[in-house]
């Protein structure tokens, strides 16, 4: 079994390129150089492909050090035909010190949404190696929560027994920030259209909902 320490990137689909790369410079606070940003925990790479309509996560890609850097390949998605990656494009390591003129830095879990929990715990503990740090029902979300865990960044899993997706996912992405006053002021300074601050989930944190310059993907903004 390969040993995975970390998650490498995110890959998002997107039908303009420039559009893409001008909406998250604006939101993540600095420049996306050669259609990638780099973020604490993981990186975030846009791909122009013609054929779609709207951006959409693609594919999520775990660390593999025995690759050559730069030369992602498939990961074998088990039964659900979940898109995965493994490369080898960036160092393992944890900063939290990400230059941003908007304060986000890292990635705090990106939401997979799917039709079969146990899959997704046979997949990504028993076959890939990631930590399942909590396993919930959910009835106010339509069913189960699942929260895997690698390196400093958390895949939530969403089962939704009423709504089952036909195809699981990668549905939503949540990013970190240390002050949210600071980070909400400076993405009000941008022209970011968000939500007002909220009272999040988990103890002692604030949200936000970002409803501009997010791509289009349902964007949350986490810190405290």
């Amino acid at each position: 079994m390969i040993m995975f320490s970390a998650f490498d990137h995110l890959l998002i689909n997107v039908p303009n390129i420039a559009t893409a790369n001008a909406e998250y410079s604006v939101l993540l606070g600095q420049p996306i150089t050669a259609n990638m940003v780099r973020l604490g925990n993981v990186d975030i790479r846009l791909q122009e492909v013609s054929q779609t309509t709207q951006p959409r996560l693609a594919a999520l890609a775990l660390q593999d050090k025995d690759l050559a850097p730069n030369e992602p390949r498939a990961l074998d998605g088990g039964p659900r035909g979940i898109p995965l990656l493994h490369a080898n494009s960036r160092d393992c390591a944890y900063h939290d010190d990400t230059p941003s003129d908007t304060g986000i830095y890292a990635v705090d879990h990106l939401v997979l949404q799917t039709a079969d929990a146990q899959a997704c715990i046979d997949l990504f503990r028993d076959q890939l190696g990631l930590r399942l740090a909590l396993d919930q029902e959910m009835p106010e979300w339509g069913g189960r929560m699942l929260f895997f865990r690698l390196g400093k960044m958390t895949l939530e899993v969403i089962q939704n027994l009423d709504k089952p997706p036909p195809t699981d996912f990668f549905w939503g992405i949540t990013f970190l920030c240390k002050n949210i006053d600071q980070t909400v002021a400076s993405l009000d300074a941008r022209g970011v259209v968000h939500s007002p601050i909220r009272k999040g989930r988990k103890p002692g944190t604030r949200v936000s909902t970002i409803k501009s310059h997010c791509l289009g993907l349902p964007t949350l903004l986490i810190g405290q």
